[in-house]
């Protein structure tokens, strides 16, 4: 998997983000000195938990053949403080419908989508340098 930002012209935090076939635009708060664009890097972090979260949810019950109807997932994150822990809040909100043993065991499946799997692990940065004209392939 692999997305590129690259600096929107004449923007100060605007970025355009490119990931296989599609593009997004990414920006910070005015508040924060961006031009508020599009979603924050931090917000994309918790929208990648949200998504990730519904969608394994959806892709057990349908396995299942349990018809679970609209489901709904919301993330608040609380970036990490001076050595405090990152916090993530995820409200799974699933329909009446559903049986005490469907919620049940569509939490435990919630809590194993791959995006809380690599947020929950450990992670190794590796950082490289290339010089060279911006959108070139290295």
């Amino acid at each position: 998997m692999k997305a590129t930002a690259q600096r929107s012209a004449g923007h100060t935090f605007t970025h355009l983000v490119s990931m296989r076939d599609h593009q997004l635009t990414v920006d910070e708060p005015q508040e924060k000195g961006g031009n508020d664009e599009g979603p924050s890097p931090q917000e994309l972090l918790a929208a990648s938990l949200a998504t990730c979260t519904a969608i394994t949810i959806e892709m057990y019950a349908q396995r299942k053949g349990w018809d679970v109807g609209e489901i709904e997932v919301a993330v608040e994150y609380t970036p990490a403080e001076h050595g405090g822990p990152t916090k993530f809040s995820l409200d799974l909100r699933l329909p009446a419908t559903c049986t005490d043993e469907q919620r049940e065991r569509l939490q435990l499946i919630a809590a194993k989508c791959p995006v809380h799997r690599t947020l929950e692990g450990d992670v190794v940065f590796e950082d490289r340098i290339t010089i060279g004209k911006a959108g070139a392939t290295p």
